[in-house]
C-alpha cells in the first residue's frame, strides 16, 4: 500500500468517505425536503425545516471540505481498457456529470440559505449557533429564489441518479469493476 492510503486505480480512503458520506447526506436531505414540504404546518414540520436548515449547511460545509480534497489530492486515473471502450459521448457525460454536481453541492445549499434569509427566518446552525444572514430579508425576494433551491435540488437529484445508475451500469451490464474504485473496504 502506497503512502497515500490509496492502491492504483483506487481513490483514496478520504475521498471515498468524503464521497459516500456526502452521497448518503443528499439522499437523507432530499427525501426530508420532500416529505416536510408536504407536512401541514405543526412543531413536526418546523423541526424538520430547522433540521433541514442545519444539515444544508452541513453539507455545504461537507462539500467544501470534498472540493479542497479533489483540488489538492489528484484523482486516479481511469483505466485506460475502459477509457478505451467508452464512446466520446460517455466521457463527455462523465465529466459533465461530475463538474454540474459539483456546482450544484455550493448552488442548492447557497439558494436554500438565501431563501431562507430573504424570507426572513434565520439559519441556526443546530439549534445553537445562528449563521448571519445571507440576503437581507425581502418577501418578493424569497419568492424569486424559492423555485431556484426547489429546482436545482431536483436537478441535483436527477444526476445523483444518473451518476448511481452509470455505476451500476458498469458494475453489472460492462463487469469492469470500475465500483470498486470507489467502493469502501480493503484494499
Amino acid at each position: 500500500m502506497s503512502s497515500s492510503n490509496t492502491s492504483p486505480g483506487r481513490y483514496s480512503r478520504t475521498a471515498i468517505a468524503l464521497h459516500w458520506l456526502l452521497g448518503l447526506a443528499l439522499i437523507g436531505i432530499f427525501a426530508v425536503g420532500l416529505y416536510m414540504t408536504g407536512l401541514p404546518f405543526s412543531p413536526q414540520r418546523l423541526k424538520l425545516y430547522n433540521w433541514h436548515k442545519w444539515a444544508g449547511v452541513s453539507i455545504l460545509a461537507l462539500s467544501l471540505l470534498r472540493l479542497l480534497w479533489r483540488l489538492t489530492h489528484r484523482p486516479p486515473a481511469l483505466p485506460q481498457a475502459i477509457a478505451d471502450a467508452m464512446p466520446r459521448w460517455q466521457h463527455w457525460a462523465h465529466h459533465g456529470t461530475h463538474h454540474v454536481l459539483y456546482g450544484l453541492f455550493f448552488a442548492v445549499p447557497l439558494l436554500g440559505w438565501a431563501y431562507s434569509s430573504a424570507a426572513g427566518f434565520p439559519v441556526v446552525l443546530f439549534g445553537v449557533l445562528p449563521l448571519p444572514d445571507f440576503v437581507s430579508a425581502d418577501k418578493a425576494l424569497a419568492e424569486l429564489i424559492k423555485p431556484w433551491h426547489r429546482l436545482s435540488a431536483y436537478a441535483m437529484a436527477a444526476l445523483v441518479g444518473l451518476h448511481v445508475a452509470a455505476a451500476l451500469k458498469h458494475q453489472w451490464i460492462d463487469c469492469d469493476g470500475l465500483l470498486a474504485r470507489m467502493w469502501p473496504g480493503r484494499r
